[in-house]
């Protein structure tokens, strides 16, 4: 990357602050951008979602690494619930999408309470032995009572595509039969999943994000305070993918020793990102503690108030410039962590030197975020959100310590407790937000000559902007006369 004007390299820089330069192009189409972050993770889409309650889980986990990214669940799990979820994650179908299944005598009010949960918005009713017999959505609930049973109100005549055809060819069948969702079945006629008309597109479009042995990957969050070598010892177990030591203030003595203890615990090949930081100091003593990916950002999240509450932190372009700066030189990757709004933020981290964006208020309003689906006095969907270093998230992750140390540690609050995230119409699942961002890097890349992202971080050329300027790129959506 470099400035258009050399001495703006000098000014402390976030997002917004930014441009990026049209470039000579000679690409074709968007579609010839290849988008995979190389940082050795098996990604190939340079999104991570943020390790925080109200964002990561099952769903999102499956959703988003089917796509190419990477979920990162959070600390605040039971390790018990962190191994359902990775289990669940290892099994899925890199392909088929996750089907909602309830049997013929549940009620309809069941299915109704389950169906926001996926973006496909639909339950398939299987037998016994698993082969599905009809399907509801939300249509087959009008003027029916609630307690009615799935039996007496699903559609009977059930269109099913077998599991050996192609996303292409699962597509033309749910064209010619005008249909918007099929169940995919095996060669036993048993469940295998389902796919709508956009998921055949998304799976020819994007690839999954595989391990070695060809399971979708896996990431989690870990606390390096306490019961580092028990959880570890756990993770590496099930097979976790990538461990991530966080902590708001990574460039203290407490993580470079759980650095160097993660390191030798699981072995020199799997990656450990550590974070968070904001500067090359910091960045040379975790990749020499054996950190392989360094998680950039102090206070440029959406629900993190440390930069209000503190002062500290540093504007978050020149936060992640610095410290890929030192990582690129010395074979580390970075993960840029927060501050991103809009796909033009993402395209101007990875231009920035980041290999990964990782994005967590953004995605909450979505279906595949852990929370239930709720209406306001509109009837607008929205899902709550809470930064982790709250006073919700302090008081649920300290509700088994003893009582005055809870109470002490609810003083130290850096984070919103409860933020109304809508879902967007048009954009309710995370896989819509997910088409957004990658449209727009790619559009990036090619705008500025590039074919994969390292080109483009060697080809970007960076402009400095007024607010006047930033605003100007605004789109108008009412008259202003």
């Amino acid at each position: 990357m470099h400035f258009l004007h050399p001495l703006d390299a000098e000014k402390e820089l976030t997002y917004q602050d930014v441009f990026l330069m049209p470039q000579f192009s000679d690409i074709v189409s968007r579609m010839n951008v290849d988008l995979s972050p190389q940082d050795g993770t098996g990604m190939t889409l340079p999104i991570v979602v943020s390790n925080m309650t109200a964002v990561a889980g099952k769903r999102m986990s499956e959703a988003v690494t089917r796509r190419g990214g990477l979920v990162v669940l959070t600390q605040d799990m039971s390790l018990e619930r962190i191994e359902e979820i990775v289990k669940a994650t290892k099994v899925c179908h890199p392909v088929f999408e996750t089907p909602i299944v309830l049997d013929e005598q549940e009620s309809v009010q069941t299915a109704l309470n389950l169906i926001n949960k996926r973006a496909h918005r639909a339950v398939i009713i299987v037998d016994k032995q698993n082969k599905p017999v009809g399907i509801f959505t939300e249509k087959d609930a009008y003027r029916r009572d609630r307690y009615n049973r799935l039996v007496d109100v699903m559609t009977r005549d059930l269109i099913t595509v077998p599991s050996t055809q192609t996303p292409k060819e699962i597509f033309q069948t749910l064209h010619d039969r005008r249909l918007s969702i099929a169940p995919v079945v095996n060669l036993d006629g048993t469940l295998a999943g389902v796919m709508t008309k956009k998921g055949c597109v998304r799976a020819v479009q994007y690839k999954p994000a595989l391990n070695s042995s060809g399971n979708l990957l896996t990431a989690v969050a870990v606390r390096i305070r306490f019961g580092l070598d028990e959880t570890l010892d756990r993770l590496n177990q099930i097979g976790v993918d990538m461990i991530v030591l966080d902590t708001a203030h990574g460039h203290q003595k407490m993580m470079i020793d759980a650095v160097k203890k993660a390191r030798s615990l699981v072995g020199p090949s799997k990656p450990i990102m550590a974070g968070n930081i904001v500067g090359e100091a910091a960045a040379k003593d975790l990749i020499d503690a054996g950190a392989t990916h360094l998680k950039v950002g102090v206070g440029p999240g959406g629900a993190c108030k440390t930069r209000m509450t503190t002062g500290v932190g540093r504007p978050q372009f020149s936060a992640v410039s610095e410290v890929a700066k030192y990582a690129r030189a010395h074979g580390a990757f970075v993960c840029a962590d927060g501050g991103v709004k809009h796909p033009r933020d993402v395209a101007l981290a990875l231009a920035a030197g980041a290999h990964s964006v990782m994005i967590g208020t953004w995605f909450a309003g979505t279906y595949e975020s852990p929370a239930d689906v709720q209406f306001d006095e509109n009837g607008r969907m929205y899902k709550e959100q809470f930064g982790m270093a709250s006073r919700r998230a302090v008081t649920n992750r300290t509700e088994n310590t003893d009582p005055f140390e809870q109470a002490q540690k609810e003083f130290f609050e850096e984070g919103v407790s409860q933020t109304r995230m809508y879902l967007n119409p048009g954009q309710e699942s995370v896989e819509d937000i997910i088409d957004e961002i990658t449209a727009g890097v790619r559009s990036a890349c090619t705008y500025s000559g590039a074919r994969n992202l390292d080109e483009f971080h060697e080809k970007a050329i960076v402009g400095v902007q007024t607010a006047s300027g930033y605003e100007e790129g605004k789109p108008v959506t009412k008259s202003w006369t």
